[in-house]
C-alpha cells in the first residue's frame, strides 16, 4: 500500500497529456494553419508548428527532428526510472512529473505529426515570445518548481 501511494503523483501524466491533446485537436480542427485569433492587445490563439526543439531551436535542420524524438524518448525514459527508484520529496517528484507530462505530450506530436502543435502566443507590440502550447507550460512549472525547491533548501542550510 505504502509503495502504491509514492506513485499516486502518476497521476498526473494522463490529466495533463489528455488536456494537452484535447487543447491541440482543438487548434488543429478549429483554426487554420498560421490562423489566429485575438484575444487581448497582448495575448492570440494561434496554429503554429514547432519542427525543432525549444523556441523552435534548430528547426531549419532535417535532422532535427530525429534529435526531438530521441533525445525526448531518453528523457522520459530516464524521468521514469528516478520517479519510480528514488525516494524524493512530493514536491520533487511532483515537479518530474509535470516535466514527464510535457515530454510526453510533446513527443506524441512529434511522432504522430513530424512536429509539435503550438497555439498559445503571448506578444508586446511587434515583439512575440515562442508560441506554446499546454504540455510546454507542464515542463515549464515543473522546471521551475525544481529550481525554487532547490532554493528553499539551499536557504534553509
Amino acid at each position: 500500500m505504502q509503495k502504491m501511494r509514492r506513485h499516486l503523483v502518476f497521476l498526473i501524466v494522463p490529466f495533463i497529456f489528455l488536456l494537452d491533446r484535447w487543447t491541440k485537436l482543438l487548434i488543429i480542427h478549429g483554426l487554420a494553419f498560421a490562423g489566429q485569433i485575438n484575444v487581448a492587445h497582448f495575448f492570440s490563439i494561434v496554429h503554429a508548428r514547432n519542427y525543432g526543439g525549444a523556441f523552435s531551436l534548430l528547426s531549419q535542420y532535417a535532422y532535427a527532428k530525429y534529435i526531438f524524438t530521441f533525445i525526448p524518448l531518453l528523457i522520459i525514459g530516464l524521468l521514469i526510472f528516478v520517479i519510480i527508484k528514488y525516494k524524493m520529496q512530493f514536491s520533487k517528484k511532483l515537479s518530474l512529473t509535470c516535466v514527464l507530462s510535457g515530454a510526453i505530450g510533446n513527443i506524441y506530436d512529434r511522432i504522430s505529426y513530424g512536429y509539435v502543435v503550438d497555439f498559445l502566443d503571448v506578444y508586446y507590440k511587434d515583439y512575440h515570445w515562442p508560441a506554446f502550447n499546454v504540455a510546454d507550460i507542464s515542463i515549464s512549472f515543473g522546471i521551475c518548481l525544481w529550481i525554487f525547491v532547490e532554493l528553499l533548501q539551499a536557504g534553509k542550510k
